[in-house]
């Protein structure tokens, strides 16, 4: 089988999969990403007992949500820098915060979306968005913790969030703002 011969049955399975569940594969992907799991397995598992997928077209959406299947990018870079194309000021704001995470365990996992940076332990923990040219959105997974100081509800602003803290000067880039997410991270694990 050639590449061709193989995209057109991938493009092929993506309009059937379109056309028999009334749903686009961004919204698929959607509902995957937001699924709470993670992993490969799960992720399959989850399409074929929630939504009634087979195997191959659950596979298929879990591949495309996670950026695994053919021609999708190989540099996690780049994902970054396309975030910060026009918002060039955020991007050192972006390695302030990241270099805060690095230090909180060697088992963070930083995966880059097209809008955003997953940060993740055994589940996602928080996410660093450029939302406008003047502000990053940091958003974090804490059940059972009330928000309060800088971090608000995230209400309907990412359904995988509890909180968000909007940080539009960089001067909130500090303690209160690392002690948050050192709280996420560690409810994570």
């Amino acid at each position: 089988m050639t590449n061709e011969s193989i995209d057109k049955a991938i493009q092929t399975q993506i309009a059937n999969i379109e056309k028999n569940t009334g749903k686009t594969l961004q919204q698929w992907i959607d509902i995957v990403n937001k699924s709470g799991f993670t992993k490969h397995g799960e992720l399959v598992i989850f399409l074929k007992e929630k939504h009634g997928f087979t195997h191959g077209n659950a596979n298929t959406i879990v591949h495309f949500a996670k950026q695994s299947h053919a021609g999708a990018p190989e540099n996690d870079t780049d994902w970054i820098a396309e975030q910060y194309k026009g918002k060039e000021n955020l991007k050192p704001w972006y390695d302030k915060i990241m270099s805060e995470v690095n230090k909180l365990g060697k088992d963070v996992e930083m995966a880059p979306k097209k809008a955003y940076v997953s940060l993740r332990r055994k589940k996602q923990f928080a996410l660093i968005q450029p939302s406008t040219k003047d502000r990053l959105d940091v958003g974090l997974n804490i059940k059972g913790v009330a928000p309060s100081g800088m971090a608000t509800a995230a209400g309907s602003w990412n359904a995988m969030c509890t909180h968000r803290i909007k940080v539009e000067d960089e001067k909130l880039i500090g303690k209160e703002l690392f002690d948050w997410i050192k709280q996420a991270y560690e409810q994570a694990g």
